[in-house]
């Protein structure tokens, strides 16, 4: 097969009995999860525990196949005969050995289970859906049509480099960062319809004085001091196995390969690794995270949720903000001035008591469901663009005397090809204020240019108003946003105009 190349043995296609209800990869693969996955010709591939898997899926099956590399014997003796499991390796299960799958061909490879776990499908997620609607009008009213969207058991290391990378970025170049990070430093596996696919790198692989300066190269940016300092910590100052130490017992990893250093490598300090661990928490999980650099309350809530297995951990970003706001009056009537770890710490409590111990799923849903309607205002005059190109907002308030909200419109650019642009308006509670307050807008810049000088020169106004109370008198306040496709920031004056 001329498809799989640089591979000693590709196996036929094989498949799982799995409806789009329970699982739809063409929206879980690319809604911010896992940043690996790569769609070539209709077929999803990623390389998972030493081994490309590529995936296909029709109404009633999810078929795979595995490509094993050229070092097959030794790969895939190392991926199926041990698992990190808290502080130590044991033998893999044995159910994950003698698994088969609905074709009844034997599953020796463990692929059938990798993607079992991998995919979490222990779980019903029509049970799921179905009690979260029950008790939630709005999770029935906007997120039923976005069926078949899990949370991906994922190995801890990756999850936690990838939402790293995540910090004031999107979808589309945080793909590109991790990709850029196993092809530099991760294991070459083989090559697929002319593209190398790549495992994830060690932490080792990530150490060492030049690490940070060549990601700073590969545009990680201040990233990149995060990512090495964390690689530092995780391998000699952490026990061996400690992030999977912080796993739900209720969820093990899927078929994780022991990425610690054993015997000699172990942290200074540590304790032996055959100890026993006591048993983690989410919350402990959550603290224990804060401590690596670059990892704040949403990037350690990511970990715990896709890498960790607690399923109620909530990751707070601008959407869930917006959902929280928008779609179930949080803080309606607050004067809280800033965003607080305790304001972050009461949306993920708020939701924990909608959805129950599954509530990270089930804003998954909403999330996506987010993402997904900006695709579809975008896309309103028949031009494909893509979700996930998000802007950065950043505010600036002087006197801060309200909650500020964002508030996402979002238009389309004119060029030779149509990409998202998305400007997000500030809306200000502000009772009783005559106070000016700036706000400063970065876009992204337009990777593809205009079709004409004049074209990319052509400005565009964009009005907002908010209406405020001044002594009895309704004001407005005008916003005028001058934007342009060549240049990547503006900053916004607010003034007072009478209605």
């Amino acid at each position: 097969m001329t498809a799989a190349q640089g591979a000693v043995r590709s196996t036929e296609w094989r498949r799982l009995p799995l409806s789009l209800t329970e699982l739809c990869i063409d929206t879980l693969l690319r809604c911010g999860q896992s940043f690996r996955w790569r769609n070539v010709n209709n077929q999803w591939h990623c390389v998972l525990q030493g081994r490309i898997v590529s995936l296909e899926q029709d109404s009633t099956y999810l078929h795979y196949r595995t490509i094993w590399p050229s070092s097959a014997h030794l790969r895939k003796e190392a991926a199926v005969t041990t698992l990190t499991s808290l502080n130590s390796t044991c033998p893999l299960p044995k159910v994950i050995k003698e698994a088969v799958d609905d074709d009844g061909k034997d599953d020796a490879d463990g692929t059938a289970a990798l993607l079992r776990s991998y995919f979490a499908l222990s779980h019903s997620l029509s049970a799921l859906y179905h009690q979260w609607a029950s008790t939630d009008p709005n999770f029935a009213r906007r997120a039923m049509a976005f069926t078949g969207i899990r949370i991906l058991n994922q190995d801890a290391w990756e999850t936690l480099v990838a939402f790293i990378c995540s910090s004031n970025n999107n979808i589309s170049r945080i793909s590109q960062m991790v990709q850029n990070l196993c092809i530099h430093y991760g294991p070459y596996i083989g090559t697929v319809e002319g593209i190398a696919f790549h495992d994830f790198p060690h932490p080792e692989a990530l150490m060492g004085e030049d690490i940070e300066a060549n990601l700073r190269k590969l545009g990680f940016g201040y990233r990149a001091k995060y990512i090495a300092e964390t690689a530092r910590i995780v391998t000699t100052e952490r026990p061996a196995g400690w992030l999977d130490s912080l796993r739900n017992p209720e969820c093990p990893p899927a078929g994780v390969c022991d990425r610690t250093p054993l015997g000699d490598k172990r942290g200074r300090g540590e304790k032996d690794h055959t100890d026993p661990a006591p048993p983690s928490t989410y919350r402990a999980a959550h603290e224990a995270l804060l401590g690596l650099a670059g990892v704040g309350p949403k990037v350690s809530d990511c970990v715990c949720l896709m890498g960790l297995g607690w399923g109620e951990s909530v990751p707070v970003d601008t959407h869930v903000w917006q959902i929280a706001q928008r779609d179930y009056a949080f803080a309606k009537g607050s004067r809280t001035k800033t965003f607080t770890k305790t304001m972050y710490d009461a949306i993920g409590d708020h939701f924990r008591r909608i959805w129950g111990p599954q509530a990270g799923w089930a804003q998954s849903v909403l999330f996506t469901a987010n993402l997904k309607s900006f695709s579809e205002q975008a896309s309103s005059g028949g031009k494909a663009t893509k979700a996930e190109d998000v802007g950065l907002v950043k505010v600036e308030e002087s006197q801060e005397t309200g909650l500020a909200s964002l508030v996402t419109r979002t238009t389309k650019r004119k060029a030779v090809k149509v990409e998202e642009h998305e400007e997000l308006a500030l809306t200000i509670s502000a009772p009783r204020t005559t106070r000016t307050r700036t706000v400063v807008v970065e876009e992204r810049k337009a990777t593809v240019p205009a079709t004409s000088n004049t074209q990319a020169r052509k400005r565009k106004t964009v009005a907002m108003d908010t209406p405020l109370k001044f002594k009895g008198e309704t004001k407005k306040k005008v916003a005028r946003v001058k934007s342009s496709s060549l240049r990547t920031s503006k900053r916004i004056g607010l003034r007072d105009k009478g209605s």
